[in-house]
Parts: C-alpha cells; structure tokens; sequence
C-alpha cells in the first residue's frame, strides 16, 4: 500500500517527483524479496490498486455525479482493471529475477515494467494518464525524454528504483552507485546534445482563450448564448494585439457549428477582419453520427477544415462494445455516443502548420507523434478540463502536454475551458500558464520546432527497444546458465 501511495504522491496535485523513484524502489523490492510468481502477482495488484485508486480520483469527479448510487465504482473499478498492469510487471520482474544476470535483473525488470505500462496506454481501451515518467517533466532528467520519450524515463526512474530496492536487499550499493555513474553520463550527453537545450526565439504570436465556463452551465440552453458572446468577447480582445493563431477550448461553442451558419459567418469574419487562424471548439452533426470537433478559420475569412476527434474517452464520448453491454445500469446514459475521427489531421496556416489535438488524444504519444511525422509544427491542444473540477486532473493533463513537448521538441499552445491554458516550450516548460477558474487570455509568442530523436524513433518503437532489451538480459542469463551446466558437465 506504501509503494502504490508513494508512486501516486509524485503526481499533482502533491507533485512531489522525488518519490518516484523511492515508490518504484518499495515496488521492486516487494517482486525481488517474494520469487514466487502468484504471490509477487498479488502484491502487484495491490500496490497498483491503490496507486491507480489515488492517481485516478479525479475520474470519480468527473462523472460520479451522473452515477449515483454507482459513483463509488467509478474509482473502484478503472483501478481494479489497470492495477493488471502492476501484475503483468509483476510477473515479469519475478522472470527478470529468476533468469537474468543478478547485475542486470533490475533493467530487465524496469523494462517489463515500462512494457506493460505501454500495454495499458494503447488501444481504444488505453488510458495513458499516471505514466511514471510523466513525474519527471520539471527534473533534470526530462531531457531524456526528447531521446526515448515517456515509457524511456519510466524505464530509467523504475531502473533507479529497481537497483535502490537490489542495494537494500543485497546489502551492498555495488551495482547501485555503477548504475548511477551510467545515468550521469547518459544525462549529460543527452543534455548538452539536446536541441531545445538553446532553442531559437519564438516569433510567431499566439492566443488561448479560457473562458471559464462552468460544467453544470455549459450544456444548459439558458447558458448558452451567455457563453457564446463570452468566448467572441474573449476572442475580439485576443485579436486586439494581432495573433496569427487563436485556439478557444474544446466544445467552447456547445452546439453542431456545421448547423448554425451564423456563428460560423462570425467568426469567419473575425478571421478575416484580423487576419488570423482561429480554432473553435464545437459538435460537427453529420446524418446520424455526431463527432468532437474543432473547427479551424482562415485568415481569408472562412472555413478552412474541420478535425473530428480520433480518440474518444472510452464510456465517457463512446462505449466500446456498446452491443454487448446494454444491460449495464445507466451506461448508455453516461456516454455520449461520438463517433470515432479517422484524419491525422495536419493544416497548414500561414505562420506554422499546426496539430489540432482534443483533450484526451494529448496523452496519446502515438496520436501526436503521427501528426508530427506528417509535418505539423505547431501542437495546438484544445480541452475542455472542467469536467475534472478542482481534482488533480487538470493538473495532471497539463503535465502530460508538457511532455508532447518535451517528446516532439515541438510548441505547445494549450486551451482548457477552465485551466490550464498555456504556452509550453520545447522543452517542457509553461512560459505562460493560466490558474483554474479564472477567465483568461493568454498572449504570447511560438516558434518551429526543434526536433528530437525521439520525433524520429516514435513510442511504439521505443516500446520494441524496451522488448528487445528484456528478452536480450534474459536470453544472457540463458546462455549463462547453460554455459554453467556445460563447464559443470
């Protein structure tokens, strides 16, 4: 229980990253001390129970109010189900043990911690907040992020820990002090070959709105043509001091704007008038499917593209296998019922080519780096955070755009309804950032990116490295073995 606690207290809103590695360190121990498979399986459930049952409450905040009766379930049963990443790192530390050089078991057991840690992050079932390595975006270590991206500085925190837990164990600091004088190398070649390390200045201008809109208003008839003269009051100030790009949140604008030519020949003259990009928050109505969209506007003072949302949250904007879980109380009317986006969208502006990202999809490294790969410069996050009120998420969510940044060597410009709104450098640091609940312009300035290996690499095969590096430690300990017998022989 300790170790899952420690693990979840590195992320905000206690944010105190120090414990990252001392959490992974108990974690390790517990699979080193207990070789028994089942047993290291259950202590894994356990400790990832209770740090997903932390890391995860703000869940509970943003749709527990529609559960009811069922709204304990909301943190109960999303950490039951990831807390089964926590067994298969288990299971895979307890190989790591039993089979790999004592000296390089703790590498092969960070790396089938990171491994699973990917496995729950993918798919139309992954949920990719409470990324260990997400911890490390305001540390020196951050830089490796730019090489080997989130699942690499998970593997090299659960690295530290995993040879703190085998120093305490062994009783000697041998390894443990041999893998640190690698980690300082490491990071100080990554640092000083780190292109955002002196990234030029930025010189396009740019603004977010945050309108601060109150969940429980947003969706009210009543409320919505206060919030829309909000955000175009919001946006005329913003075009006051002659930004080429304007982003507002997601949804700022709570209707189909593909059927409201009004408000669309509004800002298109906005655009126009100002000559900026403008990025709307809004529905798109297409027959019987209804998409998350944003809608972009051209300087030349129209609709330039629509971007529908490619990841929608599961059971929240769609239910996965909705066919086969009709019978689940109140379900059907917790989600929304989007329908899926299939375009890595990239458009082109005059001053940058930009990747429009909605909420969810930021924390999706595959989803942004694809954008990235097809010639996007500018990354552009609209989100509406206010479903998580006050609770860790907002905060959480801005920390993962921080590393989309740090990942990319890329700018981030970042509007939430209700915070945190912000301009992120390439390396990982808000330049501007808004508090929550306050209404806001945030005016500033971006520029293109500088790159990164990891832009080149991508995490899908920065997972196969982490692979390759499991099955290389253990086929070693193998070939080891067998030489043993053959020399006993």
């Amino acid at each position: 229980m300790i170790a899952g606690a420690a693990l979840a207290l590195a992320f905000p809103k206690v944010g105190a990253t120090w414990l990252a590695p001392f959490g992974a360190a108990a974690i390790f121990w517990l699979w080193q001390s207990h070789a028994s498979y089942r047993r290291a399986a259950a202590l894994g459930f356990l400790a990832g129970f209770i740090f997903f049952a932390i890391s995860f409450s703000w869940f509970g905040t943003t749709v527990g109010a529609y559960l009811g009766n069922f709204a304990s379930a909301v943190i109960v049963l999303p950490a039951a189900l990831e807390a089964l990443a926590f067994v298969a790192a288990a299971l895979l530390a307890v190989a790591a043990y039993r089979f790999a050089p004592p000296v390089l078991a703790p590498v092969a057991a960070a790396a089938g911690f990171a491994l699973a840690e990917w496995g729950r992050s993918v798919g139309v079932m992954g949920a990719p907040f409470g990324q260990i390595g997400y911890t490390q975006v305001d540390t020196p270590l951050r830089s490796l992020g730019a090489y080997i991206g989130s699942y690499g500085l998970t593997w090299v925190v659960c690295t530290l820990g995993a040879y703190l837990a085998d120093a305490f164990i062994a009783r000697t600091a041998k390894r443990l002090l041999g893998f640190l004088g690698v980690l300082v190398v490491a990071l100080a070649a990554a640092w000083w070959f780190w292109p955002a390390r002196s990234y030029p200045a930025p010189s396009v201008r740019v603004a977010a709105i945050q309108g601060n809109i109150a969940q429980s208003l947003k969706w009210t008839p009543k409320a919505f043509a206060y919030s829309l003269d909000r955000y175009l009051q919001l946006t005329r100030e913003a075009t006051t001091a002659h930004p080429a790009i304007i982003a507002l949140p997601e949804t700022a604008v709570a209707t189909a704007l593909n059927e409201a030519p009004d408000i669309v020949s509004t800002f298109a003259h906005i655009s126009g008038s100002t000559h900026s990009t403008i990025i709307v928050g809004s529905l798109e109505a297409l027959g019987t499917r209804a998409y998350n969209a944003l809608y972009v506007f051209s300087p030349e003072g129209g609709l330039q593209a629509v971007y529908q949302k490619r990841q929608l949250v599961p059971f929240a904007e769609a239910v996965p296998g909705d066919a086969f879980l009709h019978w689940v109380p109140k379900l059907d009317e917790l989600a929304s019922h989007f329908s899926h986006g299939h375009d890595n969208a990239v458009i082109p502006t005059p001053s940058l080519s930009i990747a429009p990202i909605i909420c969810w999809e930021s924390a999706f490294a595959d989803l942004v780096d694809a954008q990235v790969r097809g010639g996007a410069q500018l990354l552009i996050i609209s989100t509406d955070d206010a479903w998580f009120g006050t609770s860790a998420g907002p905060y959480q969510h801005a920390q993962i755009a921080q590393m989309r940044a740090i990942e990319e060597g890329s700018w981030v410009l970042r509007a939430a309804s209700t915070g945190v709104s912000g301009i992120i450098a390439p390396d990982g640091h808000y330049t501007h950032r808004t508090d929550l609940d306050r209404e806001a312009v945030v005016i500033g300035r971006v520029g293109p990116p500088v790159g990164s290996v990891f832009a080149r690499i991508g995490p899908t095969r920065i997972a196969m490295l982490l692979a390759a590096l499991y099955v290389a430690v253990l086929a070693l300990g193998f070939w080891r073995r067998a030489r043993t017998l053959r020399g006993d022989a």
